[in-house]
C-alpha cells in the first residue's frame, strides 16, 4: 500500500458498517444455516470464495443471513428460489456499486480506468462516511417504487390471461434500438469520448422510455431493449427515441425494431419468439428510422397519429420470411404546405 493512501480495511468496514469481526464458521454457526447454503449464498451474491479462517464478515452479514432462514423457515420462499433471488440483488447491486464510485471519481475529475489517487480515495471515504446514511433510504424507495410497478404490471398480465389469451403469456410489445456502425465508432473515439457517447444514449433513451410509460429492459452498451404494455407506447417510445438520438450531431442515429406478441418475463429479462422478432427487424431498418411486425402493424393501423408502410418481405435468421413494416408519424398539414382538407 502506498504511503499517505488510506487502510483499505478502514475503507472496508465504513462501507459495509461493521467491524470485521466473525469467520465463515463463526457466521454459519451464529445464523443457523448450513455451511453448503451459506457456501452458495455468497457466491450468488457475486463475492469472491474466503478462506473458512478468514475473518471477513460482519454483524450485518450474520443478520443477513439470519434473516434469510427465517424467511425460508417461514416458508416464504425455498433454498432454490432465494438463491434466485440473491443472485438478482447481487448483480444489480454490482453493476449500482461501480456506477457509483465511477461517478465519484469522474466528479473528482479522475478517469475511471486510472488508478486512483489518495486524494481521491480519501474524498470519496470522507463521502461515504457523511453521506453513505441518506443515500441508503433512496436505494431501497427506488427498489419499492420499482417493485410496485412490477406488481401493477403482473396483476395486468394475470388479467390478460383470464381473459382468454390464447397463449398463457402477457402480449407486450417490445422493441431494441441499436446504434448504427458502433464498432466503427469505437475505433475512432478514445475510450473516455466513447464511455461519453455510450453514457449519453443510455440516459437518453431510457428517460424516454420512462417518460412514455415504458420499461428499460436492459442496456447492451450500444443497444437498449424496452417494452410497454400497449402497441401505442411502443410506437410512441421507438419514434421518439429515434428522433431524439436523430437530432444530436455527435452521436450515430439508431435503428430501431419493435414487434408485439406473447413474451415470457423471467428475472427482469423478456424472452421469446416476439423478442427474437424485434431483434432481427432492428438489422433491417436504415439509421434513423423504425421497422415493425405485422401484428403490431395491424393494431397501428388506422390510428392517425402512425402511418405504417409496408416493404419487401425478407428472409431473417431463425424466423424465415417475414413481412415488415416501417413506422413513421403522420405527417401535420404545416409538415406538407397543405391544410387539413388536402
Amino acid at each position: 500500500m502506498a504511503a499517505g493512501s488510506p487502510d483499505p480495511k478502514e475503507i472496508e468496514e465504513l462501507l459495509l458498517g461493521g467491524e470485521l469481526r466473525y469467520t465463515r464458521v463463526d457466521a454459519v454457526r451464529l445464523s443457523g444455516v448450513s455451511r453448503e447454503f451459506s457456501g452458495r449464498l455468497w457466491r450468488a451474491f457475486g463475492y469472491p470464495s474466503m478462506p473458512d479462517e478468514a475473518v471477513a464478515y460482519t454483524e450485518g452479514d450474520i443478520a443477513a443471513l439470519d434473516r434469510i432462514r427465517r424467511l425460508m423457515d417461514e416458508g416464504v420462499l425455498d433454498e432454490d428460489g432465494m438463491i434466485r433471488l440473491v443472485r438478482a440483488f447481487g448483480q444489480t447491486m454490482t453493476r449500482l456499486a461501480e456506477w457509483q464510485v465511477n461517478l465519484l471519481r469522474g466528479m473528482l475529475g479522475q478517469d475511471a480506468n486510472e488508478q486512483p489517487f489518495p486524494d481521491a480515495m480519501d474524498t470519496i471515504a470522507d463521502i461515504a462516511e457523511k453521506h453513505i446514511g441518506e443515500f441508503e433510504p433512496l436505494v431501497v424507495h427506488a427498489w419499492r417504487r420499482q417493485l410496485a410497478a412490477a406488481g401493477t404490471r403482473a396483476m395486468a398480465a394475470a388479467a390478460t390471461r383470464e381473459n382468454g389469451d390464447p397463449a398463457g403469456r402477457p402480449m407486450t410489445t417490445v422493441g431494441f434500438a441499436d446504434m448504427v456502425s458502433f464498432t466503427q465508432v469505437s475505433r475512432e473515439l478514445e475510450e473516455i469520448e466513447l464511455a461519453r457517447v455510450v453514457e449519453w444514449f443510455e440516459e437518453t433513451a431510457a428517460d424516454i422510455i420512462a417518460s412514455c410509460g415504458g420499461r428499460l429492459v436492459k442496456t447492451l452498451g450500444d443497444e437498449v431493449l424496452f417494452s410497454a404494455e400497449t402497441p401505442e407506447i411502443g410506437a410512441e417510445i421507438a419514434l421518439t427515441v429515434a428522433a431524439a438520438i436523430q437530432d444530436e450531431t455527435e452521436v450515430p442515429d439508431v435503428r430501431v425494431g419493435v414487434a408485439h406478441g406473447p413474451v415470457l418475463p423471467l428475472m427482469g429479462d423478456v424472452f421469446g419468439t416476439t423478442v427474437n422478432l424485434a431483434a432481427r427487424l432492428t438489422s433491417l431498418a436504415r439509421p434513423g428510422a423504425v421497422v415493425i411486425d405485422t401484428e403490431l402493424a395491424a393494431r397501428l393501423e388506422g390510428n392517425p397519429v402512425y402511418e405504417v408502410t409496408r416493404i419487401v418481405r425478407r428472409p431473417v435468421r431463425g424466423l424465415g420470411i417475414i413481412q415488415p413494416y416501417v413506422l413513421r408519424r403522420h405527417p401535420k398539414p404545416s409538415d406538407t404546405g397543405g391544410d387539413a382538407s388536402a
